[in-house]
């Protein structure tokens, strides 16, 4: 059975190539390129669903196998959403194949497209959970620049551009808040602030500095009403809104 999935390896994979083409809008609307790499996800999926069944026992590294063959930067053209209808249409297309493939040993190789689907499953969320992480951490990174840069009266183009990257949208005013850092993690002060801001639908650039809590509010109508959402987030004493 081993034998006849490597036969069918090649025919499986232009198989789901072409029913990914048929029934996934969005990667017919893909550059060439991005197709290219998903095509090669497919085809390193399918390789390494024979080589798992080959050896189903041994602990198997599946998202270095699968999603190992494209590029890191190819999660944000791909979202997790598609890449599970990616993964269906994969699955789906071995499964029609397989009274083909294994005469005789069908629902035996059926379990075992089961469990992989599962093992790719949990593989690509820690992929995207990986390069959310990954994508978090660089924007803290650069938020913290642009916060610590707008202090020191450092304002020039390239601070237009990281704001911008950080989600930042085009005001004609901004709103400075100012006021004691509350007894937790930076992380969890500036994520508080963050999803705060969010709930009234404005834009904030926020961070601490030393004891200092700083948010920069963008979109408001009237500041202080706005602010008053976010007052709750700060520590004891008194908030400066400029």
């Amino acid at each position: 059975m081993v034998r006849r999935l490597e036969g069918s390896m090649d025919t499986l994979a232009s198989a789901a190539v072409a029913r990914m083409d048929e029934v996934l809008p969005w990667y017919r609307a893909m550059p060439a390129e991005n197709r290219s790499w998903v095509n090669l996800v497919a085809q390193a999926g399918v390789a390494a669903f024979v080589e798992w069944f080959r050896h189903p026992e041994e602990p198997q590294a599946i998202s270095a196998d699968v999603f190992g063959t494209a590029p890191r930067e190819l999660t944000r053209s791909v979202t997790l959403q598609q890449t599970v209808e990616l993964v269906r249409v994969v699955i789906a297309v071995v499964e029609e194949q397989i009274e083909q493939i294994a005469p005789g040993h069908e629902q035996e190789l059926r379990e075992a497209v089961l469990r992989y689907s599962r093992e790719i499953a949990f593989a690509a969320a820690q992929v995207y959970a990986e390069a959310a992480e990954a994508r978090g951490a660089w924007d803290a990174r650069l938020e913290s620049l642009v916060v610590d840069a707008l202090l020191r009266g450092e304002s020039d183009d390239s601070l237009r551009s990281r704001a911008a990257a950080l989600g930042w949208g085009s005001h004609d005013s901004a709103v400075v808040v100012v006021g004691q850092a509350p007894d937790a993690e930076p992380e969890a002060v500036v994520d508080d602030i963050r999803r705060a801001a969010r709930a009234h639908r404005l834009d904030v650039l926020t961070g601490v500095q030393g004891d200092r809590l700083v948010a920069i509010l963008g979109g408001l109508t009237d500041p202080v009403r706005a602010t008053r959402h976010l007052v709750a987030q700060f520590g004891p004493g008194p908030v400066v809104i400029g």
